[in-house]
């Protein structure tokens, strides 16, 4: 008896002719619904999804709302018991999707799940291992250019690499959706920590193998339209998830992640993009929008935020070795 349909892929596509075929070749024979939101394509991309894989659904945004908006739409738009959401520009390797779903059926605390991310230009090594976040303020991709045998063993992580998770859809009720003030970047960060502060765990899943060319849509690693958001979001993440107390101890922590931050962007000659977030997420804070998005201090999850911090902390120590690594 063939087994029922319990994911659906939704992937969010912006300009992606580069990638978007090859990435949706990649998932035929994979036991998944599969939906495209496109955020206003002009490149021919949205009409190519249309003509080559009518199994796909398409749905059609009016023009590019950001990353949140598309994945908000497929979430919405899916009726199975899991959502994976993929980057337009991966393409995944046989047994993705099982890969991903077999934790969560058997471990019901499991919110989401992470990828094994590779770098499809350097298979060799890693793009992300699941996503850490630490005491300064500085989330990153556990494993970045690191080995790929060396990220072969599942484990818990601060949160899934939205590029390439498996999230458990009736939770999304619970926690919410992808929060559209972000637009782009940190969201994954955001809502990992959303369930987190709920008391879910997030896992990192090494038997879904998934290969990333990486900035598919923002066009580089480091550039101004990226440096401005990410500083921007980053405020925004603190004020929105830690009561006050936790950003008063935090705060000899955050003050020195963001005078490093700054040194680093203006270094790369990103200096004036950096700032400018920041004043923006400053400025984002005290708005009636932010307040009404802030997760509001509940007793009964005073040991979550306990675990939380002492999470901070150890990743603090982690990011500091390896920056003394190299």
């Amino acid at each position: 008896m063939e087994r029922p349909i319990r994911s659906t892929i939704v992937i969010p596509n912006y300009n992606g002719m580069k990638y978007i075929e090859d990435c949706l070749l990649s998932l035929d024979g994979e036991p998944a619904h599969i939906i495209v939101v496109d955020n206003g394509s002009t490149d021919g991309s949205r009409q190519l999804v249309r003509d080559r894989f009518p199994q796909v659904e398409l749905i059609c945004l009016d023009k590019n709302y950001g990353f949140c908006r598309a994945v908000n739409a497929g979430i919405e738009g899916s009726k199975t018991t899991y959502v994976i959401l993929l980057n337009n520009d991966t393409t995944v390797a046989p047994g993705f999707v099982r890969a991903l779903e077999r934790p969560l059926e058997t471990h019901p605390e499991v919110f989401s799940g992470s990828a094994q991310m590779r770098n499809m230009h350097r298979p060799e090594v890693m793009d992300d291992a699941g996503d850490l976040y630490c005491a300064l303020g500085w989330a990153f991709a556990r494993g970045k250019d690191k080995p790929v045998r060396d990220y072969q063993q599942g484990r818990r992580i601060f949160a899934a690499c939205g590029g390439a998770a498996i999230y458990r859809r009736k939770l999304f009720g619970e926690i919410g959706l992808m929060d559209e003030t972000h637009f782009a970047y940190l969201e994954d960060i955001d809502i990992g920590y959303r369930a987190r502060i709920h008391g879910y765990v997030n896992l990192y899943i090494p038997e879904a193998v998934v290969f990333h060319a990486g900035s598919g849509a923002s066009g580089s690693r480091y550039n101004a339209f990226k440096a401005s958001l990410a500083s921007r979001n980053s405020i925004y993440l603190i004020y929105k998830n830690m009561p006050p107390l936790q950003i008063l101890i935090n705060l000899p922590f955050l003050t020195a992640g963001y005078i490093v931050k700054t040194v680093f962007f203006i270094r790369k000659g990103l200096g004036a993009a950096y700032l400018k977030g920041l004043r923006q997420g400053f400025a984002l804070c005290g708005s009636e929008r932010a307040g009404s998005k802030r997760i509001r201090f509940r007793r009964e999850n005073l040991c979550h935020y306990f675990r939380i911090q002492m999470e901070l902390w150890c990743n603090l120590w982690r990011r500091l070795e390896e920056c003394r690594r190299g």
